[in-house]
């Protein structure tokens, strides 16, 4: 069968359009310093489903912590509505431009899951609101801790955000009946910027062993690139220990109670963290359980790591939905924007919460508590600390 031109020039198009982010990449200053803003804006996004309940309850444990610097016109909240999958829907695209406009004009954005369409789904193929919110406002890397102190885990993931086989999932061919392509991504310059966050923040923290996870030995030019960065940037940390996992194996050895405790910072590409920080979450007791930081040079975006749940909405129960995954992010939050005493109480706080008193348990249903109440459980354990 003779190939068609328009296939060649949809290819064309995609290493146009990488390109293009390549050279946007190279125009990029450096971190923005909150330090110096007058105001500090911090958006609050609800997402789908459950999203609007357990955003909610972060937004109010954040008011409660920030209150003084609201008080004093140093933070200001603001709430972003229409990041919904029926808008979503109706107008065809991943984030509707008027909630990107009022992202932008934010410095930090707490954000609850959204629906993403799947083949067969009775809504339009758009794209994953999260993938276009990581490349509109480049946050490249996606931070998620794990933590189960019983077991001895403390993990810290940084998943490459913007490129692998996220970065046009949406643009793949379909040659004939047969025959189906999809494109996976790599820069040298997001390699090296997702290696050294994940190095500094070794450094930085004492958790000096970075293990970088790929699937080079088979995908040998984006994931060769990848691993060639992390070898190369190890060189100038000669205090961290580094070694590297392909990601079959390192899906086993997370499960193997003799290995995993040596683990402490892993960085991966986009495919392999968003699978194995899922499976991480599980041992601390379910993907409900686990947030995540995304994180740019100027903006930074805290969420769950898990989906809308639109069965609970449907079935009456999202009053009775974790807000412990949002939580855990707006910790995030606090450490991003530098209240790390504020960010160190929600955290162990939390910690007290959900390992070891557990006086109100949340489990999904009208047999357990709801997010208020673990809410208000989680705040009244704050003023005790």
């Amino acid at each position: 069968m003779p190939l068609d031109k328009s296939i060649l020039e949809k290819f064309e198009a995609v290493v146009e359009s990488q390109l293009a982010r390549i050279a946007d990449m190279k125009a990029q200053d450096g971190f923005i310093d909150y330090a110096k803003l007058d105001k500090l804006i911090i958006g609050v996004c609800g997402g789908d489903g459950i999203g609007p309940m357990i955003t909610g309850m972060a937004q109010h444990a954040l008011e409660v912590l920030l209150a003084d610097k609201v008080k004093a016109g140093k933070v200001e909240f603001r709430v972003i509505d229409g990041l919904t999958i029926e808008r979503r829907a109706e107008l065809g695209c991943a984030i509707p431009p008027d909630v990107m406009e009022e992202l932008k004009q934010c410095h930090v954005i707490l954000k609850g899951p959204t629906t993403t369409p799947r083949k067969g789904d009775p809504w339009p193929n758009v794209e994953s609101a999260n993938v276009a919110m990581r490349k509109a406002l480049d946050l490249f890397a996606n931070m998620r801790p794990v933590k189960v102190p019983e077991l001895g885990i403390d993990w810290t993931f940084f998943r490459e955000n913007t490129e692998g086989g996220y970065a046009v999932g949406s643009q793949g061919v379909q040659i004939g009946d047969d025959l189906f392509i999809d494109f996976t991504v790599a820069t040298a310059q997001g390699c090296d910027r997702i290696a050294r966050l994940a190095f500094d923040y070794a450094r930085k923290t004492g958790k000096n062993r970075v293990s970088c996870v790929t699937k080079a030995n088979i995908i040998k030019t984006t994931d060769g690139k990848f691993l060639e960065t992390c070898q190369n940037i190890a060189k100038e940390y000669p205090e961290v220990e580094f070694d590297d996992w392909y990601i079959d194996i390192m899906t086993a050895k997370l499960l193997d109670d003799k290995r995993r405790r040596d683990f402490k910072v892993m960085v991966l590409p986009n495919l392999y963290g968003d699978i194995i920080t899922d499976e991480a979450a599980e041992l601390q007791g379910g993907v409900g359980t686990a947030g995540s930081a995304n994180i740019g040079k100027r903006y930074a975006m805290f969420e769950a790591i898990h989906g809308s749940a639109p069965r609970m909405v449907q079935e009456g129960r999202a009053q009775y939905a974790d807000p412990s995954s949002v939580l855990r992010a707006a910790v995030m939050l606090l450490e991003h924007i530098g209240e790390v005493a504020l960010a160190n109480k929600l955290d162990r706080a939390l910690d007290i919460c959900m390992f070891e008193e557990k006086k109100v348990v949340v489990n999904g249903r009208a047999t357990g508590a709801t997010a208020q109440e673990f809410t208000d459980y989680v705040l009244d354990t704050i003023q005790t600390l």
